[in-house]
């Protein structure tokens, strides 16, 4: 529970205030500019970090968080908010899947970061220590990328920490969302945030390049509903809405370039062994057969015809 005037670089905001600004983040070579909003509640209470963008392609999350920073009023809220809509702006100005072109890497991979490394590993090292170290509770907002479709669903962290894994896992049922995904990706922002104590989750809705409104309602929804379980806006406790828990999240990846053709639907369920779908070549031999590794559910689907070795086809829940 804090009150006290909150700061993230060069930006400021006492109790009462909200303040929009650019921080400018030096690199070794340039300047990495990253958006925010600095939303100071009139009353203390917790304060909850929001970031989207990560993944700079997956725009219902970005919407989302966007509608949050325009739309939250500090007289209104307890505690205190810090929205940064997009963490990688030059991937969402190039349109880019997966990656942050100014290094070719997945900045979700490199948390907690390293301020000698490369400019995606900067930039994670920056968030970390200026961002995500102030929140008492985090959610990181994705969907699918701009090839990807999916079904919606939250993951939480297994950090090994009791307390933090169960106040994740509470943060996740509330959100709304059916399913529910132990995760355990190394390097992704929520995943370091849980390892350094802090309650995380991540927020899994729309996909495939466009932003529904009722995905993009899905991640605002599921913000409101954790800020009135917080007790940081006014509103009744959310009701709870029916869990499915996955506890294994298995992706496939194609160890072939070539063309995708998958043989099952996002959100079908799946049998252990069961075929997924196939790579071929321009002739149309099967260079690479996707077997479901478990009985489970298909979370995400790589809807490209085009694909790389070493590209997700899919990811099972189990």
């Amino acid at each position: 529970m804090s009150n006290q005037v909150l700061s993230v670089g060069s930006l400021s905001a006492s109790s009462g205030e909200k303040k929009f600004g650019v921080n400018k983040i030096a690199l070794q070579d340039q300047t990495y500019s990253l958006p925010m909003w600095l939303i100071h509640g009139a009353r203390p209470g917790p304060t909850l970090v929001v970031t989207g963008g990560v993944h700079a392609a997956e725009y219902a999350s970005i919407a989302a968080a966007l509608d949050l920073g325009r739309s939250l009023a500090p007289d209104k809220l307890r505690g205190r908010v810090l929205v940064v809509p997009i963490l990688n702006v030059p991937g969402f100005s190039a349109r880019s899947i997966y990656i942050c072109p100014l290094d070719g890497k997945n900045l979700n991979r490199v948390f907690p970061g390293n301020s000698g490394g490369t400019a995606s590993e900067q930039v994670a090292h920056w968030v970390f220590q200026n961002v995500l170290k102030q929140a008492d509770y985090y959610v990181d907002l994705h969907g699918g990328d701009l090839i990807e479709a999916l079904i919606p669903f939250t993951i939480y962290f297994r950090s090994g920490n009791e307390k933090v894994d169960q106040a994740s896992l509470d943060m996740a049922r509330v959100f709304g969302i059916h399913y529910l995904v132990r995760g355990e990706t190394p390097g992704s922002a929520y995943a370091s945030a849980a390892q350094a104590g802090i309650p995380s989750i991540l927020a899994e809705a729309g996909g495939q390049g466009i932003w529904p409104a009722e995905e993009v309602t899905r991640h605002t929804d599921g913000l409101n509903r954790l800020m009135r379980h917080l007790k940081m806006i006014e509103g009744p406790e959310p009701k709870s809405v029916p869990c499915t828990l996955l506890d294994q999240f298995l992706w496939l990846r194609s160890d072939q370039d070539g063309f995708w053709y998958p043989s099952v639907a996002v959100g079908e369920a799946v049998k252990k062994g069961q075929g997924l779908g196939s790579v071929k070549d321009y002739e149309g031999k099967v260079l690479q057969s996707a077997a479901s590794p478990a009985d489970g559910r298909v979370l995400f689907l790589v809807s490209s015809l085009a694909i790389n070795k070493g590209d997700p086809l899919m990811a099972v829940g189990a």
